[in-house]
């Protein structure tokens, strides 16, 4: 089974001579705004690879010259392949670490459980499973009297000159540009300290401690002046959600606001991330600046709609001085003029738009994004969780509805870990209730019900819920997406529940994908055989379960390819969740929504009453999941209109995915 097929979306995207090229003066051009020396990966897996052997050729050297090699390193997600990789090598390869020195750059303070901390995640991840020796390494403890940390930072350091320095510092970037857990407003000279926490490191934590409020206020990390001092400090970056944070540590200022910025200081200091993770730098994002391009649709409709950006004007006021002014003459030269450009782009982004998102019948469909044929058409739309499909694409599953066709719903994890204590007892409440107004012999009810709440009332942080509350949970998630598709007028026979395996640990910390998950997945592309299919894209999800959950569905795909002819007529329509939207130059269909159409869309999503105020994942937007949704598409729609086009009051956006025949 193919896991990573997502990873394949960015490179259709993006010309390989722009991160992978053998000439050493076109990448010095190319990565000229980049301040720090920064090779791309195709995905993550290809970079933790290339990472593990370079610190396997350091650890052998080291032992081959009778030094230690002192390493320091961060846990977490970030780390995992990489982790996993140097496991391999040490059972495979003979890589011995018994010379390697191994320093955990922080750890968060107090923790009520060590085994959450990221010494515990060190031990799981590497630690245990290598032969590196326990007294060598050195880690702070999160469970420490307070008036035993100061003394603990200074034998720290005193530890690492010791041993003559860090030979290499490992580090991961935060979402707000942070370095271990060095906050925005860090100075370069900081050294190892207990700092306090904001609310954003906090949320990022989430992964392992369940919830905001049990993630520690605080902890004790090496400082940016600290991590300066290593000898040669290596930060990696996986993922859409770690571009932004990126692009301002390797291409702004330094400046303290964006810790890892420091990093420029460093004379060796280099960046490892995946084309994900790349987006937003210059020669990625805006290639026309810094080379010449390989000029297809898509690139050109990106550096229209950036030369809008830049000059406030729409496609058609462009003039042949704007594009020479902003390094975009060569477009002059392949269209002649602007005026042939600026229509060109027009029409193309013109012809996204559509009411008809299953495809409008007896209508020429040749510009068109979705065709007329067949009609009424079988639509499966899969959704990650029970509500990500009215969050991203509630206003286009109405339509679908609406205009006929025979519609589908794929809830692919049951969302279970996502509901508050508090709504279980709300509903143990109601069960009870009911009972009262309806006495029945059976006294299985009120068993359940001491058992139930009387279990989560009294439950300690860290403690794990039983199978039978996940499943009440999971019967809360159920009800509410079946609520909102009732809403919406889609018959509870065309719900499915998929309860995909990866998911249901119980936990925060997720299972891989596996041969089980596409399983499943296929079994219902063989029963439905949809002519068009709806799948989340949201590479960027923070909590990685979007991502999993594409993946299975392409999977499944690519498994049925080659013996199920359906799949050549069908089309795969990515939409993005509750983070972000498509760029406007990936947008192949664009449908838009009245003010009805979008009351309607939030009273839909409104049906999911757990996932409100009080859901464990909001993120570090304080928004509700309607408001992000409506102003997301609001922003959609403005764009549309500032670019001279349509001014709609909502719209919801997709991208094709091209299924790879062969």
């Amino acid at each position: 089974m193919k896991n990573n097929l997502s990873s394949q979306i960015s490179l259709s995207r993006v010309s390989p001579r722009l991160y992978q090229t053998d000439d050493v003066l076109e990448l010095s051009r190319i990565s000229r705004m980049e301040k720090v020396p920064t090779t791309i990966y195709e995905n993550a897996r290809q970079g933790a690879i290339q990472l593990a052997q370079l610190i396997a050729q350091r650890i052998r050297k080291s032992q081959a010259e009778g030094e230690k090699f002192v390493l320091s390193v961060v846990a977490g997600r970030t780390m995992r392949d990489l982790f996993a990789e140097l496991v391999r090598m040490h059972q495979e390869e003979n890589l011995s670490f018994r010379n390697v020195v191994l320093f955990n750059t922080y750890e968060y303070y107090p923790l009520q459980n060590a085994a959450q901390g990221c010494l515990a995640q060190l031990k799981e991840q590497l630690i245990d499973q290598v032969d590196i020796k326990a007294e060598n390494v050195f880690a702070f403890d999160g469970t420490m009297d307070q008036r035993d940390i100061m003394p603990m930072i200074g034998r720290m350091e005193r530890k690492i000159q010791e041993f003559g320095g860090v030979d290499l510092q490992l580090l991961g970037i935060g979402r707000c540009g942070n370095i271990g857990l060095n906050e925005p407003g860090s100075a370069p000279s900081s050294q190892t300290r207990l700092v306090i926490l904001d609310n954003i490191s906090r949320d990022e934590a989430k992964n392992t401690f369940g919830t905001i409020e049990q993630v520690p206020v605080s902890a004790i990390t090496m400082g940016v002046g600290t991590i300066l001092r290593a000898k040669e400090v290596i930060l990696v970056a996986w993922g859409e959600h770690k571009a932004s944070p990126l692009h301002d540590a390797v291409e702004g200022s330094t400046d303290a606001a964006c810790p890892a910025s420091a990093l420029q200081l460093h004379p060796n200091a280099k960046v490892l991330c995946d084309l994900s993770a790349a987006t937003q730098l210059t020669r990625i994002h805006h290639p026309w600046l810094v080379t010449s391009c390989e000029w297809d649709n898509q690139l050109t409709r990106r550096a229209i709609v950036w030369l809008c950006q830049q000059t406030g004007k729409p496609i058609l006021k462009l003039t042949n001085r704007d594009y020479n002014d902003y390094g975009l003459s060569e477009l002059i030269t392949i269209h002649g003029s602007a005026y042939n450009c600026n229509i060109k782009i027009f029409n193309d982004l013109q012809h996204t738009i559509t009411g008809w998102p299953g495809g409008k019948p007896n209508a020429d469909d040749t510009d068109r994004p979705e065709r007329a044929k067949p009609f009424p058409k079988d639509v499966l739309i899969f959704s990650p969780h029970p509500d990500d499909d009215v969050i991203s694409m509630g206003g286009t599953f109405a339509r679908l509805i609406k205009q006929g066709h025979n519609v589908h719903v794929a809830y692919e994890t049951s969302g279970c870990i996502a509901v508050c204590d508090d709504e279980v007892v709300r509903f143990m409440d109601f069960i009870r209730g009911f009972q009262k107004l309806h006495p029945m012999a059976d006294d299985t009810i009120e068993q359940k019900y001491q058992e139930y709440v009387n279990f989560l009332l009294s439950e300690k942080t860290g403690d794990q819920d039983t199978r039978d509350i996940l499943d009440l949970k999971a019967l809360i998630r159920r009800g509410e997406a079946t609520a909102a598709c009732r809403h919406m007028g889609l018959p509870t026979d065309h719900i499915h529940f998929l309860n995909l395996p990866f998911y249901e640990t119980g936990t925060i910390k997720k299972g891989n994908l596996s041969q089980k998950d596409a399983d499943i997945v296929k079994a219902l592309l063989q029963e439905l055989k949809p002519q068009e299919i709806f799948v989340a894209g949201d590479l960027a999800d923070p909590h990685g379960t979007h991502k999993v959950c594409l993946d299975a569905v392409l999977a499944a795909i690519d498994e049925l390819k080659d013996t199920e002819a359906w799949l050549k007529d069908c089309r795969v329509w990515m939409y993005r969740g509750a983070w972000m939207e498509w760029e406007m130059d990936y947008i192949e269909m664009a449908v838009p929504m009245s003010p009805e159409e979008l009351r309607f869309k939030r009273n839909t999503i409104l049906k999911h009453q757990s996932q409100m105020e009080s859901a464990p994942f909001m993120g570090d937007d304080e928004r509700l999941f309607w408001q992000r949704a409506e102003d997301r598409n609001h922003a959609t729609a403005e764009l549309y209109a500032a670019l001279g086009l349509a001014n709609y009051e909502a719209i919801e956006a997709f991208v094709q995915y091209h299924i790879p025949f062969a």
